[in-house]
């Protein structure tokens, strides 16, 4: 495995005793929440199954829906997955430590655990010098923690540890979660670019989940094109239609009709907040989030900006919709999924 990701030493340095106690608690079997370039992830020790069923315990998770497993850049792959294809070993050396997620094909000690029942694997390397910290750290940088988003299953992820903290306050005070490592908020802003190495003889490689790393610097890398989920694709993390969503619905509305929209809602009696990458001007509003109109500093503040404007307590957050090109294909893909639930959302408000 690549270890072009050095661990720089002002963070780690700074939680060198929390660190050494989260790793002790991981191998008792206890959860930590802990920061990556991403977001933050709700992490056990992935061979142990009843510590990642705690995962999904706390979620709230569908026993059937993977979790990924995050490894440390020495950390042997082999150990994790195997038949492992040339491919992989490409995008390793591209791409890790970073955001992206290759599935594999499950080692056979490898609990399933982690793979929701299915004979794959999702492994990471993550960049965030805490979480290489606690990998290396933890098993002697030999184990993997599984590690899903750190909130309540299908809601916003979490960006800081704040947003840990304020999703799990009954679980972080029984002790449920045992600690909650703070590294400062998620660079990257959303979660890993997921792609299916499983069935390259039949399918090649399959973006099941857009990120970061973007489907055409998969395909330069590959050489060969990525090709889109299927029915027959392996589950993976994030992948439901409806996920990403705060409490209150989200619609996603053109610009050129937002401005009307927002003057009906608001003369319909409703309470309207919005996030967009323009001017706007009302001046009504119950919250407003104007973020950067770069897909990179977007993602990054995005589900801060969707988090803070759930707190205002609006009847609906309107998203302006976003430009529909490979650039903006993983905060597009989160939108998405964000509103999938509030579809009738303005018929209900403007009747």
């Amino acid at each position: 495995m690549s270890n072009s990701g050095s661990v720089s030493s002002a963070p780690v340095t700074a939680l060198a005793s929390s660190l050494t106690l989260a790793a002790q608690q991981l191998t008792a079997g206890q959860l930590v929440a802990f920061p990556t370039e991403t977001v933050y992830g709700l992490g056990a020790d992935a061979e142990n199954p009843a510590a990642v069923a705690a995962i999904y315990a706390a979620k709230g998770r569908p026993s059937n829906h993977p979790v990924i497993v995050h490894l440390a850049p020495e950390a042997d792959i082999a150990y994790w997955a195997q038949n492992i294809p040339a491919e992989a070993h490409q995008l390793i050396a591209a791409f890790w430590p970073g955001p992206l997620t290759l599935i594999l094909q499950r080692a056979a000690h490898i609990p399933d655990a982690v793979s929701g029942g299915q004979d794959s694997v999702g492994v990471r390397c993550p960049s965030h010098p805490v979480a290489q910290a606690l990998l290396r750290a933890f098993k002697q940088g030999k184990g993997g923690i599984a590690a899903p988003s750190a909130n309540k299953f299908g809601h916003v992820s979490p960006t800081t540890a704040q947003h840990v903290r304020d999703e799990f306050p009954a679980e972080i005070a029984s002790g449920m979660i045992a600690s909650v490592l703070d590294g400062g908020q998620s660079e990257v802003g959303i979660e890993s670019t997921i792609v299916d190495l499983t069935r390259l003889a039949t399918h090649g490689p399959v973006l099941l989940r857009p990120g970061h790393i973007s489907s055409a610097q998969l395909a330069a890398v590959l050489g060969r094109e990525i090709a889109a989920p299927d029915a027959a694709a392996p589950r993976a993390s994030g992948t439901l239609d409806a996920h990403y969503a705060p409490n209150t619905p989200v619609v996603l509305i053109a610009d050129a009709v937002l401005e009307n929209t927002v003057q009906s809602l608001l003369y319909a009696g409703n309470k309207v907040a919005v996030m967009r990458y323009h001017e706007h001007r009302s001046q009504a509003l119950a919250g407003l989030k104007i973020l950067a109109a770069d897909p990179a500093a977007y993602a990054h503040d995005l589900y801060a900006g969707l988090r803070e404007l759930d707190e205002v307590q609006a009847d609906v957050i309107l998203v302006e919709m976003l430009p529909d090109d490979k650039v903006w294909q993983g905060v597009n893909d989160r939108l998405r999924r964000a509103a999938f639930d509030s579809r009738d959302v303005l018929q209900k408000l403007l009747k």
